[in-house]
């Protein structure tokens, strides 16, 4: 018999086809589609949410021209460089708000690259996953409520794979990639992104059954600023004071000199005193 044709990982439909192969039985899970372009596949997601058909639907773009990023900041990417994709994430109807979301993706993402041999992974409170200090992805998470009062969120996540050498982030300090990190080729955009979805799942599986508390610990191993000396900058002032971690609710906890202060997730940034912002 002959042997079959390797799809092209090049083009969009052959790195779908491979994806949905490296998948296997997880595949039935996830309805994906990979485009070319869009403007943002978060937005793309939000302002038209694909029918529930009890399936996970995730939108990968090879280029994004209005990437999103936290804060109302742009989400850079380059072609074949970076891998960027949303995904829909519907809740049971009547479930709570979800809390510690964008903190669960992130170590969704964290363990995943952990696997692949990435050493000095850390988690950035409360969207970014670093490689000893460097950033290396970002998450950005939005809510979709419907009509009957289920609730959905949009959990888009960029990674760096192979930056070009002039890249640039704003915001940020460091920036690195897998392939830095690896020290050597990292795995195919869809051999990656099939590993995300698979470690997405478990974990979302997990939160949706017992929430934050479940995976607190694994966060805290890797919080990045546990027990150092930070400032957080909100939109008109700033806080200082020591990082305690977070609480069963994914708000950041603050020691400062009135006591234990709860900072919430999306009105903050955080960086190390007297540094560069991070």
């Amino acid at each position: 018999m002959p042997t079959p044709a390797t799809p092209d990982t090049s083009t969009p439909a052959g790195a779908l086809t491979t994806t949905v192969a490296e998948l296997g039985p997880l595949a039935a899970r996830f309805a994906i589609e990979w485009v070319d372009s869009c403007a943002s596949t978060n937005s793309s997601l939000m302002e038209h949410p694909p029918a529930d058909d009890g399936k996970v639907h995730v939108l990968v773009a090879e280029r994004q021209s209005a990437g999103r990023g936290r804060r109302g900041r742009q989400w850079q990417s380059w072609a074949e460089g970076s891998l960027t994709f949303s995904l829909l994430w519907r809740f049971a109807p009547g479930a709570p708000v979800p809390a510690g979301l964008s903190l669960v993706a992130g170590l969704a993402v964290a363990r995943t690259i952990e696997q692949l041999g990435v050493l000095g992974v850390q988690l950035k409170w409360p969207n970014d996953v670093l490689v000893n200090g460097e950033k290396l992805a970002g998450i950005l998470v939005e809510l979709l409520p419907a009509r009957d009062r289920s609730l959905s969120a949009v959990i888009g996540i960029g990674i760096n794979l192979q930056l070009p050498p002039d890249a640039h982030i704003e915001h940020h300090a460091g920036v690195t990639d897998l392939m830095r990190a690896l020290e050597h080729a990292p795995p195919s955009r869809p051999a990656l992104l099939a590993r995300l979805l698979a470690e997405l799942q478990a974990l979302l599986d997990t939160y949706a059954l017992a929430g934050f508390p479940a995976l607190r610990g694994a966060w805290e191993q890797r919080n990045a600023f546990a027990e150092l000396p930070v400032r957080i900058s909100g939109e008109r002032d700033a806080s200082d004071g020591i990082c305690l971690g977070v609480d069963e609710d994914g708000a950041l906890l603050l020691r400062t000199s009135d006591g234990v202060t709860r900072i919430l997730a999306g009105d903050v940034s955080l960086r190390p005193l007297g540094g560069e912002r991070t």
